[in-house]
């Protein structure tokens, strides 16, 4: 895993380095925004069908997705009292509730996974986050944003799920697998064409996201926290709830790593359109993504030995 981490950290180092030097005069902003758009819309729904119209799903699914709505609610509760200790403003609150909360499961979770478990582990990072984290976020996360920022709109719960293709592409996937449907060769080339530029355009742009333009020393006291909940305490929890809820084997050590991923990196958005502290979250983001280099060679050490 740590030869990945490598590749991983040089495709982030990359993004950075386009955010900061802006080849051909095209700012790391825009540039960012088209490849998460073409990800979003097109390729990610593609992998993710793929991967879950292929992936045996049973009750280990079940476990997974439940760890991962306890992470969320833990992070979510434990950062609500460290905002309260911190005194902080509603805007600074509400963006370190997203990220206590939302671990990038995703977008380092799923190269993550896939270079240490295989295909088996891709899976469990599309379930961990499209059948616990995405749906809390588009719902309790977005009323929670509302009520901490400034900004927002009325769109209904259910409407906000439904504009969100890789969550239309889970539901597809996993209809699929439960009829027993094979997965046609030629669909399953193209799916998997798609799904190839995934994972390095996902990287590219986490780099683009990462900004240290917010570090004070005060700020850098009231991110203290958020790195414990996200690096330390949550993948504790996860690796507690595995013990008693009986999930074992690669599921139990896929569910535990993506508890231990960083802040995750939507969150930015949602604190730019709901009028949350924007600056101080992105911060958040960069300093839980370097650590989390170090942080999950560790934790897959300690979980496998390896």
């Amino acid at each position: 895993m740590f030869d990945v981490l490598l590749r991983m950290a040089a495709l982030i180092a990359l993004g950075v380095a386009w955010r900061i030097l802006r080849p051909g005069g095209l700012d790391g902003d825009t540039l960012r925004a088209a490849i998460a758009t073409l990800v979003y819309y097109l390729l990610l729904p593609a992998m993710v069908l793929q991967i879950l119209w292929s992936t045996p799903l049973g009750l280990d699914s079940i476990r997974v997705a439940l760890t991962g709505v306890a992470v969320v609610i833990a992070g979510w509760t434990l950062g609500l009292v460290a905002a309260r200790r911190l005194h902080l403003t509603p805007a600074r609150t509400g963006a370190l509730l997203l990220a206590a909360a939302f671990p990038n499961a995703t977008y380092m979770g799923l190269p993550a996974l896939d270079a240490a478990l295989g295909p088996v582990g891709a899976g469990i990072a599309i379930q961990f986050d499209y059948f616990a984290c995405t749906p809390i976020l588009l719902t309790f996360g977005v009323v929670m944003a509302q009520r901490y920022g400034s900004g927002g709109d009325s769109v209904p719960a259910w409407l906000r799920l439904a504009r969100v293709p890789p969550f239309w592409a889970a539901l597809v996937g996993v209809s699929l697998n439960a009829l027993g449907l094979p997965l046609p060769d030629a669909l399953g080339g193209l799916l998997d064409t798609l799904g190839s530029g995934v994972v390095p355009l996902m990287l590219l742009t986490l780099g683009m996201s990462l900004s240290w333009q917010a570090l004070d020393q005060r700020t850098a006291w009231a991110i203290v926290p958020v790195l414990a909940i996200q690096l330390v305490l949550q993948p504790v929890l996860a690796l507690l709830l595995a013990e008693s809820i009986g999930l074992t084997g690669d599921y139990r050590v896929g569910a535990i790593l993506e508890a231990a991923m960083p802040s995750m990196v939507l969150g930015i958005v949602l604190c730019d359109r709901y009028g949350l502290d924007s600056r101080y979250y992105s911060l958040i983001v960069t300093i839980s993504t370097v650590l989390s280099l170090a942080t999950l060679p560790a934790w897959l050490y300690l979980l496998t030995g390896t």
